[in-house]
């Protein structure tokens, strides 16, 4: 995806992948790589082309120790059939929100780590992993919020240590994409 034409091609020919597997069933797309390997820009891109509800895990997780708990959360409460939704992580009081509902007739993405757990792909019809090389995704997430998250890197790394040794989500994802 290095240029806008490169991009567009490459979105379209996902959103193409992606109705493939789903058919005429809506689209529920999880979206998972390690922290910094372009899953925000990736949806971000992907869910107009989907006219997709969109959902950042960087919402739900309750603080920098909530990998597991937004991992769980997309199991429970996003992807279950009646009402589904999500509650809202207030970062600044360091407490649940608001609930947002999610409209269960809507194609939806959740990116985030975590996302794709064994028992989140069996509600889904389709995950991608981000694939990126560890220096690449560090720059990249540090350049992302000016330094500010630098001291949580290698805790927030050592939870996506320990999600990725359980869980295998490169080896359930449906597609595989590089992002270097």
């Amino acid at each position: 995806m290095s240029s806008s034409v490169g991009a567009e091609l490459t979105v379209r020919s996902l959103v193409a992948a992606i109705r493939n597997a789903t058919g005429t069933v809506r689209p529920v797309v999880l979206l998972d790589g390690r922290s910094g390997s372009g899953k925000s820009v990736l949806a971000e891109t992907l869910a107009p082309a989907l006219d997709a509800q969109l959902l950042s895990l960087d919402d739900v997780y309750p603080g920098w120790d909530g990998l597991e708990a937004g991992s769980a959360a997309v199991h429970t409460t996003v992807l279950r059939a009646v009402d589904p939704g999500w509650w809202r992580w207030d970062w600044a009081s360091a407490r649940e929100a608001e609930w947002h509902p999610l409209d269960p007739d809507r194609a939806l993405i959740v990116e985030g780590c975590g996302a794709v757990s064994r028992a989140n792909r069996r509600l889904a019809t389709f995950s991608i992993w981000l694939e990126l090389d560890a220096a690449e995704r560090q720059r990249r997430f540090s350049e992302r919020d000016a330094g500010r998250f630098d001291p949580f890197w290698d805790s927030w790394a050592a939870q996506e240590d320990a999600f990725i040794a359980r869980e295998h989500p490169r080896d359930v994802a449906d597609l595989l994409i590089d992002a270097g």
